[in-house]
This record gives structure tokens, sequence and C-alpha cells, in this order.
């Protein structure tokens, strides 16, 4: 399992649709078990990624955990 951090100027709403996007009706394909304002689950039976997302000031810290989806998690950060 890996667990990632990353900082944003995106808003939590953007950084949870683009998570939408990316892992579920993107490449990725995963099944969109749960999202809400902050926080998004996507997985099928090899494994999951899971996105929460706060507001710090002017930025958005974003935690990111995930087991057998790593690459694709790396590929998510570069692009928020």
């Amino acid at each position: 399992m890996g667990r990632y951090g990353k900082k944003t100027r995106l808003s939590c709403e953007k950084v949870i649709e683009k998570a939408k996007n990316f892992f579920g009706s993107g490449d990725v394909g995963l099944a969109i078990k749960e999202c809400e304002k902050n926080c998004a689950r996507s997985e099928d039976e090899s494994g999951h990624v899971f996105i929460t997302c706060c507001t710090d000031n002017e930025e958005a810290e974003i935690d990111l955990e995930t087991r057998e989806w790593d690459y694709q998690v790396k590929q998510f950060m570069r692009e928020i």
C-alpha cells in the first residue's frame, strides 16, 4: 500500500472532479465507490485509490492512499 501527499492551488471540488475523471472514466477505469465534496474512493478487484482533500489557506492539501495503483496515482499527482 502506498501513501502520497501533495499541495495544489486547485480547489478541493476541482481536485475531486479531476480524480473521478482520471480514475473512473479515464484510462484507469476503476469503479467510483464513494464520492463526497472532499473525498473519493475508487476500486476494482485488485486494488483501490482513496483521495481526501482539505483546504489550508490558499492551497489544498491532498492525501492519496492506494493499493496496486501507485503508478497511476503518481501520474495523477503530476497532472494536478
